[in-house]
């Protein structure tokens, strides 16, 4: 307990304010299955918290989404990052997740000047013709503010809010205490991998935290698309640019939502749906490194049907191997080769207790459903939807690199639909996914995979003989130890004792009991308020002793 309070004694505030919105929006059961009203108890706060009753017409969905929107920056970005893992929640949950909106009332430009200045290494004045003090946009991280340069080149200042990382690491403390409290006393919420998507949200919060980072991902990306006219990726002026501070070009066009200017500018919506998806499709099956939320919030059109991507704050990555591992899973499910898929499913997860037979059962309906359809008629949508239905259902996770691909992939979805209601994903793919399929059986990618393999073996040869020495210098040590690790055994002996404990003290009461009735029978010998005292001290010490087991077995009832 003395831990446990001290763990959370310089974040007690925090802990309290987000106990208390749990409560507000009816996840009081929730607040106890991670123990935060005994932190508090044990820390000294009392709490007072009120029941809300216009919450319980929300749905659950809704009701995680109203909590993550009242605690602030860094759960808001928590709900983003869960929108992604479609492998996880249903979709009720994930379109939840994505209404979240990363907006914040602005902070006056006074209180950012003397951050800014700081970062820019001289006064605003000395740089800028004009700087704009109402800001193009306000968000929990950062606001953005329009400015000219000396000669006369637009620009955007995004400015990071002053002392966030402080606020930001103090949630990412209790974020980490709230999984470790969450897989101990909830084994059903183990399922959704609370610590790893605590690990991956952390990962990418921090570095979503480094504006240069975001810079080095735009530079990136840019080159990557250079030989492509229709596509633009705003330059960086790097010697402004820092952690706290991204100083980019300002990007004059037409907001991705605003499809009835896009109209009124004489733009073609299907020739910028078709250039969207492509350069995407590039980006994720060429380049392996890909924006990873190309919705219409980070697009921009612009004259002559050319695009403009914003935002590189969210990248995702897939290895070549990786790439290998999607193209084998869909060429699977194309071809009907259901034990493939299944294969490959079970390689991404470490869920050992799998129904292989009846996960080949429902792959091959799963595929027999999509196989008959001709490619314009699927939806790429639909299919990833009920794919990742299939997982949920078998507790298949997906690694994190891959969920953030098929987020990427039905977000590329929306937005060519958003553009062109005839808009098909998988028709873009399919000449990416054919070539690359060719290209893993020519000659060369042939003989580099085996080259590797042959070098992995022979890597494995030349290290057997000092691998073994290593294994017999252990055992003759007595350091060889084989450890077998019972989940929970711990709490488990804990609670068998506790119950001999109580049986034990059951037993003894009711022997003094009874040893009390004999002597009450027996005359003589002292007494205490007229009855013989070694009678009367057995039936006190009997009464205490019931009094303590009562008193024991109703608080391990509440604790439960």
């Amino acid at each position: 307990m003395l831990w446990e309070v001290l763990s959370v004694a310089r974040d007690i505030g925090r802990v309290q304010d987000i106990a208390s919105v749990l409560i507000r929006y009816g996840f009081g059961s929730f607040v106890r299955v991670l123990g935060m009203g005994r932190l508090l108890e044990g820390a000294g706060k009392v709490l007072h918290w009120q029941h809300v009753e216009e919450y319980v017409t929300l749905d659950t969905p809704q009701r995680i989404r109203r909590v993550l929107e009242e605690l602030g920056p860094t759960f808001i970005k928590l709900g983003q990052v869960l929108a992604t893992r479609v492998d996880l929640f249903p979709p009720p949950y994930t379109a939840e997740f994505e209404k979240l909106q990363d907006q914040a009332p602005p902070v006056p430009f006074e209180e950012l000047l003397g951050q800014l200045e700081e970062d820019l290494g001289e006064p605003v004045d000395d740089l800028f013709l004009a700087v704009d003090r109402q800001p193009l946009a306000a968000a929990s991280i950062a606001q953005v503010h329009k400015a000219i340069l000396k000669d006369g080149t637009p620009v955007i200042l995004k400015i990071r809010r002053p002392d966030l990382r402080r606020i930001i690491e103090a949630d990412l403390r209790l974020l980490q205490r709230i999984v470790e409290i969450a897989e101990s006393e909830s084994p059903e919420l183990r399922r959704f991998r609370p610590k790893e998507i605590v690990r991956q949200f952390t990962q990418s919060l921090r570095r979503e935290l480094d504006f240069a980072a975001e810079c080095r991902n735009a530079e990136r990306i840019a080159a990557n698309l250079a030989g492509n006219p229709h596509i633009k990726i705003p330059k960086v002026y790097w010697q402004w640019t820092g952690e706290r501070l991204n100083v980019q070009e300002y990007i004059e066009g037409i907001p991705g939502r605003d499809l009835a200017a896009a109209e009124n500018a004489g733009l073609d919506r299907k020739v910028l749906a078709d250039h969207g998806a492509r350069a995407v499709i590039k980006m994720i099956m060429e380049d392996g490194f890909f924006h990873a939320d190309p919705h219409p919030g980070n697009v921009f059109y612009m004259p002559n049907n050319q695009l403009a991507f914003i935002d590189f704050g969210m990248v995702g990555r897939i290895t070549e191997d990786r790439r290998d591992q999607v193209v084998s899973l869909l060429y699977g499910m194309v071809n009907h080769a259901p034990a493939q898929v299944a294969e490959i499913l079970e390689d991404w997860s470490d869920n050992m207790n799998i129904n292989e037979q009846m996960l080949i059962v429902e792959i091959e309906a799963f595929v027999d459903q999509y196989s008959s359809l001709a490619l314009k008629d699927l939806s790429l949508t639909v299919m990833m939807t009920d794919l990742m239905a299939l997982l949920r259902d078998h507790n298949l996770i997906l690694p994190s690199d891959l969920a953030l691909l098929i987020k990427a992939y039905i977000t590329l979805d929306g937005l060519g639909r958003h553009l062109n209601p005839e808009f098909n994903t998988l028709v873009f793919a399919a000449p990416y996914l054919h070539s690359l399929m060719m290209d893993r059986y020519r000659p060369e990618a042939i003989g580099k995979r085996g080259w590797r393999n042959l070098v992995s073996i022979l890597d494995l040869i030349s290290s057997l003989p000092k691998d073994l020495r290593k294994l017999l210098h252990a055992t003759r040590k007595g350091a060889f130890q084989i450890e077998i690790n019972v989940r929970r055994l711990e709490h488990y002996a804990n609670v068998f004792d506790v119950a001999i404990s109580r049986l034990t003290m059951g037993i003894v009461t009711a022997a003094l009991i009874i040893g009390s009735s004999i002597i009450m029978t027996v005359e003589g010998g002292p007494e205490m308020f007229g009855l013989p005292a070694f009678g009367f001290l057995g039936y006190t010490f009997a009464a205490i002793a019931g009094f303590w087991l009562l008193l024991s077995i109703w608080h391990s009832g509440r604790n439960r």
